[in-house]
């Protein structure tokens, strides 16, 4: 079996620097070990920006405990620098270095789903992390990531690597090694090639801060997974009301939002067929977001399937790509099908809706 194929470079015209590329397969033993991993770890350790697959998304690292390196993540995506980043560890034990207490519902969560995609919230140590990751709150957002390749970088590195996923900030989040190579070619030292993500959302979010933990975005780890180790959690109401203010300041910006503008619709198929021939009318290049069960149904420009109803976890796990599909095609519009709101389903609809800018379309 080949472990690890050569490594190779890209060099994008007009920009200052050279992108390395590593292409490393996860099922290789001893990864913190390999060449390959070593040198993207000392990537980290010089402040410079590596991009790696964790089981969700793509994430652009840095290493946390730098101003320097820290502030090259927001340049970088052009992520506005009052929304906070997370911060990705290797084990458990290393919590208690930067943060001032664990609660026991926080432990009990880290036992449970780490590695994971669930990222808590505790209350920081100071002058620990850059104040730049923890854009001056009080709190520090942690998680383990559950791939084989992000936990080898972070134990070669030697530090906590602070990490937002890797795209141009507003984007829809990369699941494939080339959409970080389309949006960050030429804006950082290097990127790791390791295959697809795996879940395909980012990791819930969950603040264990206060008597009740609250979720400030959801994701790979649902509320009723959640629900059922610890009991009562409460949900931030920004996720059910546009017109209330997040508790998360990063939630309050537009994300994952494809090119064209797009719609959410909440309606029967014949109803989008409707709004789809509508536009193309008015002379639009129509996209319609829908699944296997209903693509052959529609009439469009580009129809995307993202998976199959039956099973949501498809949905989650091919929602970028097709997003960023639409680019592709250069649709003028996008028109997206609509989930129940439940398990997995709470997480798409929560990036749909942040795609869409919170434009839904009602079927009266």
């Amino acid at each position: 079996m080949k472990d690890i194929e050569e490594n190779y470079f890209f060099k994008k015209e007009g920009t200052v620097m050279e992108t390395k590329i590593w292409k490393v397969d996860k099922s290789v033993e001893k990864l913190d070990s390999y060449p390959q991993i070593l040198e993207a770890a000392d990537t980290i350790r010089q402040n410079e920006l590596v991009s790696f697959p964790t089981e969700t998304v793509y994430g652009l690292g840095a290493n946390a405990k730098s101003d320097e390196a820290v502030k090259k993540i927001y340049e970088a995506k052009g992520r506005p620098s009052d929304n906070p980043l997370i911060i990705h560890i290797s084990s458990i034990d290393s919590v208690a270095e930067f943060v001032e207490t664990i609660p026991p519902v926080a432990k009990i969560l880290m036992d449970h789903f780490w590695p994971g995609p669930l990222t808590i919230i505790l209350k920081k140590k100071e002058n620990v992390i850059s104040s730049l990751a923890t854009v001056g709150l009080p709190t520090v957002a942690i998680r383990m990531p559950n791939h084989e390749i992000a936990l080898a970088l972070i134990k070669a590195s030697g530090v906590p690597i602070a990490a937002p996923s890797a795209n141009t900030s507003g984007k829809p989040s990369p699941t494939h090694f080339e959409h970080v190579y389309n949006d960050l070619n030429g804006k950082i030292a290097g990127i790791i090639d390791g295959g697809d993500s795996g879940v395909g959302v980012e990791s819930t979010v969950i603040d264990c801060t206060g008597e009740v933990p609250v979720i400030l975005r959801p994701g790979g780890v649902t509320k009723e997974d959640i629900e059922k180790l610890v009991g009562k959690v409460e949900v931030d109401p920004s996720l059910h009301s546009k017109d209330e203010k997040p508790k998360s300041p990063g939630m309050k910006y537009k994300h994952y939002a494809p090119n064209a503008p797009m719609y959410l619709v909440e309606g029967s198929q014949l109803f989008i067929q409707k709004l789809a021939w509508d536009y193309q009318q008015r002379g639009k290049k129509v996209g319609i977001l829908t699944t296997d069960e209903q693509k052959h149904l529609y009439e469009a420009d580009t129809v995307i399937s993202c998976g199959t109803r039956e099973n949501l976890e498809t949905v989650a796990h091919n929602l970028y790509h097709a997003l960023r599909q639409f680019d592709v095609e250069k649709v003028d519009v996008i028109l997206s099908e609509s989930f129940p709101e439940k398990n997995i389903g709470f997480a798409i609809m929560n990036r749909l809706k942040k795609a869409a800018g919170n434009h839904i379309i009602h079927e009266i």
